[in-house]
């Protein structure tokens, strides 16, 4: 497991080349359909074809953690300038695209990228347009009209996920029993149909998407791609660190298509059909409703005929299905789905977190040390520090009596000297004062002398 005190700026940088190359990772295009993506991610993303086929090998040598950016310098042996420096020059553009040359290389001058006078005009101007980022080819783009979306459906299961929220009914599980809303996550099997996870949840945040698709994981094994929409609970660093640790690509729909994601929502329709009986029998738990939708779920829906599946149900046609399922041990699974943050350790050696109290111990004192949790069981945490072993810390129990004193360590122990450090240094600087009062009382005595 990565120590968890992580470079963010290295974390954030290894996401976006996973983005880059999420569309190149199917090894079952042809040489020709590589090549056509290749050049649609360097237009997208301002990057080299080069750069790209080197976050390509660095990926599939060393996993998501080949992704992270080596320190290197910034400038050339032979003075030309680099690919850095483009992609910084590239990313100032795209930030404003009415930005001139000459503002870009004053902003990379600031900022103490390159030297005064370092970078020409003619040579950034030259290296934006090979890039596709000229003033002219921005132009070029700025109101191009969108295109039509088409359906598509995968030919093996397990190769793409989908997954949607959907607003459901209110149950007594508030404080004092008040009626709160409860939200459906399904994460559904794009070729057969299948349903591989759905739960309702008493929250609407990022934790409940990522439960669902580890649920799905450990069920049915891996997936090659996950597709979600732009919702906030998908699109968290959290979720891209998980596929990346875990190998799958991930995807999200363009902005303001929800057509994209058709196959989940015409699934939310019919779970509305599920609500609606559902309100009649007034579940009172989460428990009790999610024991109902399992039972309709089997009956009308897993098992059930569906026109795209030639009148086969998901579930016969997933089982038919010859394509092998990839599983993997579950301490990976949950490695890859923790969450990383980091606390200073306090005079008596305990952090804060999560409103609580966890024992980390006296030797962290003043310390920043990492923690590594699962968002949904935070009863017992991971505590990194530096190159030290991980060790797991619990929440701190105050009880009717003083703890024991915790020993102290050998080292903050006192040291017991012959003798007095202090009064031999102070006893060495009286002696230097002496002599030198001595020396200044004999020259004033040869003054007076001399005098006479």
């Amino acid at each position: 497991m990565k120590n968890a005190v992580f470079d963010q700026k290295a974390e954030e940088i290894a996401q976006e080349r996973l983005e880059i190359i999420i569309p190149l990772l199917d090894d079952s295009l042809d040489k020709g359909k590589q090549q056509q993506l290749l050049a649609i991610q360097c237009e997208k993303s301002g990057k080299s074809e080069r750069s790209i086929r080197r976050y390509l090998d660095s990926y599939r040598e060393g996993g998501y953690d080949g992704l992270y950016p080596m320190k290197r310098t910034k400038r050339a042996k032979n003075g030309a300038i680099t690919d850095e420096i483009i992609e910084m020059a590239v990313m100032l553009r795209r930030e404003v695209p009415k930005r001139s040359v000459e503002t870009i290389i004053k902003i990379l001058e600031m900022e103490g990228a390159v030297a005064e006078g370092e970078l020409k005009r003619t040579t950034l101007q030259d290296n934006l347009a090979k890039r596709g980022y000229s003033s002219r080819q921005m132009k070029m783009y700025s109101n191009s009209p969108g295109r039509a979306a088409r359906r598509f459906a995968k030919k093996r299961r397990m190769h793409l996920i989908q997954s949607d929220i959907k607003y459901g009914i209110y149950l007594p599980i508030g404080p004092n029993g008040k009626k709160q809303q409860v939200y459906l996550v399904t994460v559904m099997d794009d070729a057969t149909r299948l349903i591989l996870h759905a739960e309702f949840y008493p929250t609407l945040d990022q934790t409940i998407v990522q439960e669902s698709l580890r649920m799905a994981i450990l069920k049915y094994g891996l997936m090659t791609c996950v597709f979600f929409d732009n919702g906030v609970q998908y699109r968290t660093k959290w979720m891209r660190r998980a596929c990346g640790k875990l190998g799958i690509r991930l995807l999200y729909a363009k902005p303001h298509s929800p057509e994209a994601t058709g196959k989940p929502e015409k699934f939310n329709r019919l779970v509305d059909n599920f609500l609606a009986e559902a309100v009649l029998e007034k579940p009172k738990t989460l428990n009790e409703l999610n024991g109902l939708f399992g039972v309709w779920l089997e009956e009308f829906y897993q098992n059930k005929p569906h026109a795209a599946l030639d009148a086969k149900s998901p579930l016969a046609v997933f089982n038919s299905d010859p394509t092998p399922l990839r599983f993997v041990p579950p301490e990976i699974i949950a490695d890859a789905f923790l969450h990383y943050d980091e606390r200073k350790v306090d005079k008596t050696g305990c952090i804060s977190f999560g409103g609580k109290k966890y024992e980390v111990g006296l030797k962290y004192m003043g310390c920043t040390v990492g923690v590594a949790y699962d968002p949904l069981d935070t009863a017992e945490i991971t505590i990194e520090y530096k190159d030290g072993a991980p060790f797991k810390a619990r929440e701190l129990v105050i009880g009717a009596n003083t703890g024991r004193r915790p020993r102290m360590p050998d080292t903050l122990k006192a040291a017991r000297p012959g003798s007095s450090r202090l009064l031999a240094g102070a006893k060495k600087a009286n002696s230097k004062r002496r002599a030198a009062q001595k020396m200044i009382l004999s020259f004033r005595k040869a003054e007076e002398n001399g005098g006479e």
